[in-house]
């Protein structure tokens, strides 16, 4: 035998045995390598759990009672990423179902939010309408009395009766326009200072208001009704905003583009959140929600501002230009809203008369012929001439009945007792 053929039999076996545990080795190093894979892999899994985990709870716990919370409060709330814990989550399944979420339940907070508030006010405007209906019932009775019985210590009793009815009616008028109604009466074209005066005696001080004396402004008759009951809530508020013994002093300006009433008052003025309310409700641009109204209940300014976007002129308030140190109220009227002055009846014509023919209207205006004596001088004597009895042609009149007047009279004393006596202005020292 070949020794190199001998030398390759003897190291076959060796070579072989390495080449096995070679191989061994491989496989072993390869199994090593795959269960380090599938451990991570697990590890990865794990922890994906535990992140939506946290994040399901993340929307259960926060994100969905902030959007809750923002529908409430009518705030602007952020996109559905925004509120991730995890933003590698963004753009995933896992974000795309909670967003989805959300979104629906936004959309079932604002169909609930819309029926709360319909039904609100449909129930509202029930009930204003019910109890207006009886205030009207109720003036008129308190009309008719009046009409009947002249006595000033009955007109003394029913006076605060009435006055308090047409407060009771203003409220009830305001309440109405915020359910959508209108203002309930039409007018016709008034005197801008009859509208400043129907304001002031709808409201309960009504003696501390100071209106100017003469005022030339005239407005369109279909938004006197809805003038006086902003002027009648803005007065009513200064009033109650101030001291009782101050006054509540209205002036009228002439602008530019229309005219501007204003209302001064001696209050204290408004902290700025409550400013910043008023604004926004003033301004009409934000709706009035029945089912938000604060505890106690105010709506006087959105009715005041549902009205004024309503019929063209705009409300504001601020207190730098206070005469007082208080608040000024600022209604504008435009002047497309302001009319002429309405003119003065014409007289009735006068009844025509057939014209006389020509001769005779020139035998007429002919001289006279002289039928008078004259005395030696030639000058004309003069006669006394009998005066002749003229029919009248006037109606016969009626003497009037003994109560004629006495109503008027009464009304007079009873409004001069509750009136005070205005200060007289000081004389000036004579030089």
């Amino acid at each position: 035998m070949n020794p190199l053929v001998q030398d390759v039999l003897l190291w076959a076996p060796s070579v072989a045995a390495a080449a096995a545990g070679g191989v061994a080795i491989h496989y072993r190093a390869k199994a090593g390598q795959s269960g380090r894979a599938a451990a991570e892999a697990a590890v990865r899994a794990d922890r994906r759990v535990a992140v939506h985990e946290v994040e399901a709870s993340h929307l259960a716990e926060t994100r969905l009672p902030r959007q809750v919370l923002a529908q409430q409060s009518r705030a602007e709330a952020g996109t559905a990423t925004e509120g991730l814990l995890h933003p590698e989550l963004a753009g995933t399944e896992v974000d795309t179902a909670y967003r989805a979420v959300l979104e629906q339940i936004s959309r079932l907070i604002a169909e609930q939010s819309e029926l709360s508030e319909g039904a609100a006010r449909v129930a509202v405007r029930a009930a204003t309408r019910s109890v207006q209906s009886l205030g009207y019932e109720l003036q008129v009775a308190i009309t008719q009395l009046l009409d009947t019985r002249h006595d000033e210590k009955l007109l003394e009793l029913i006076q605060p009766i009435d006055h308090a009815t047409s407060q009771l009616l203003r409220r009830l008028q305001l309440l109405s326009v915020l359910t959508g109604s209108w203002p309930g009466r039409q007018r016709d074209d008034t005197a801008l200072l009859d509208a400043v005066r129907g304001g002031m005696s709808r409201i309960r001080d009504f003696r501390r208001v100071q209106v100017p004396a003469t005022c030339e402004f005239h407005v369109s008759g279909r938004i006197v009704e809805a003038l006086v009951l902003v002027l009648a809530e803005l007065m009513d508020n200064a009033a109650r905003q101030s001291a009782p013994t101050t006054p509540v002093e209205v002036t009228v300006l002439e602008a530019h583009r229309g005219v501007s009433v204003q209302i001064h008052d001696a209050g204290p003025g408004m902290s700025a959140e409550v400013r910043q309310k008023a604004d926004r409700r003033l301004s009409g641009r934000e709706p009035f929600r029945f089912t938000e109204i604060d505890n106690p209940a105010a709506f006087g300014h959105a009715g005041v501002g549902d009205l004024a976007a309503r019929y063209g002129f705009h409300v504001s308030i601020d207190e730098e230009y206070s005469r007082h140190g208080g608040t000024r109220a600022v209604v504008f009227i435009p002047r497309d809203l302001l009319v002429d002055a309405p003119a003065d009846p014409a007289p009735e014509p006068a009844a025509r008369t057939t014209p006389a023919p020509a001769s005779t209207a020139a035998a007429d205006t002919a001289e006279p012929a002289r039928s008078y004596p004259v005395a030696e001088d030639g000058l004309p004597m003069r006669r006394r001439v009998k005066p002749q009895p003229v029919e009248s042609t006037l109606p016969a009149t009626e003497p009037p009945p003994r109560d004629a007047g006495e109503a008027l009279a009464a009304f007079a004393r009873v409004t001069r007792a509750h009136i005070p006596a205005q200060p007289r202005a000081p004389k000036e020292p004579t030089p």
